[in-house]
């Protein structure tokens, strides 16, 4: 599946995900509804699909093989593989490689906000045990997790990834400021939500939110992070440097 094209906005080439995988009906999938299907409608960014499956050599179209030095499972062949990142784009191309994979480098919001500053992504979806080692290094492939579990492959781990990014794209959503105020975009957890009806089940909306006052709503709203940061999430880092 591909859907390439210029954003008739800006005149600009779309962000652009590629994505190797061994099943390429799973796509867009959630990425084709909601904000990131309207942005791929509109030709925000384009998405194609490869299947691993069209480099293979032989008849049976065969992508894997047993793993060197015994054990279980299969791993992904190296050059199959390296034919069909070598099909995804010209030499030249100057987008991220990346393998999704459970001993990866954590997707922080940074990376994400990086990665929509850049052309796009060309993203390796595993499967089996694995991937040959060679064609990591051969390709320069950049492992990036989601998180410290196993998934049966790379797709879903792909899309989570693919729709992070394409919500910072500008003109995706609707309002610019949600992105700065949402979880992780200054190494704080969210502060909480409210909304009418303005008591439920006996548990009224904070005063402080209803006061008009802007500057301690921002205030409270601060604390407010900087507390559940503390509580559920000490490894992070917030302002001036201090864990939440």
């Amino acid at each position: 599946m591909s859907q390439s094209r210029v954003n008739a906005t800006t005149n600009a080439v779309p962000w652009r995900a590629s994505v190797l995988t061994l099943f390429p009906e799973m796509f867009p999938g959630p990425l084709g509804v909601s904000l990131a299907g309207k942005a791929l409608r509109d030709g925000v960014w384009s998405l194609e699909a490869i299947d691993i499956r069209d480099s293979a050599a032989d008849k049976h179209r065969s992508v894997d093989d047993t793993p060197a030095g015994g054990g279980p499972g299969m791993v992904m062949r190296a050059d199959v593989l390296a034919r069909a990142i070598d099909s995804a784009g010209p030499a030249d191309d100057s987008r991220p490689r990346l393998l999704m994979s459970p001993r990866g480098a954590l997707l922080t919001q940074a990376r994400v906000r990086a990665l929509a500053a850049g052309p796009g992504v060309l993203v390796v979806a595993g499967r089996f045990e694995g991937i040959d080692e060679r064609v990591i290094a051969a390709r320069e492939l950049e492992e990036v997790s989601v998180g410290d579990y196993v998934l049966s492959g790379g797709e879903i781990a792909a899309m989570a990834l693919i729709d992070a990014v394409v919500r910072l794209l500008p003109g995706v959503m609707g309002n610019a400021d949600s992105a700065e105020a949402e979880s992780f975009s200054a190494a704080l957890l969210e502060y909480p939500q409210y909304t009418r009806p303005q008591l439920f089940e006996g548990m009224a909306i904070p005063e402080v939110l209803l006061s008009g006052d802007h500057a301690r709503i921002a205030r409270w709203r601060l604390e407010e992070a900087e507390k559940l940061t503390a509580a559920r999430r000490p490894d992070l880092k917030g302002p001036g440097g201090k864990g939440g």
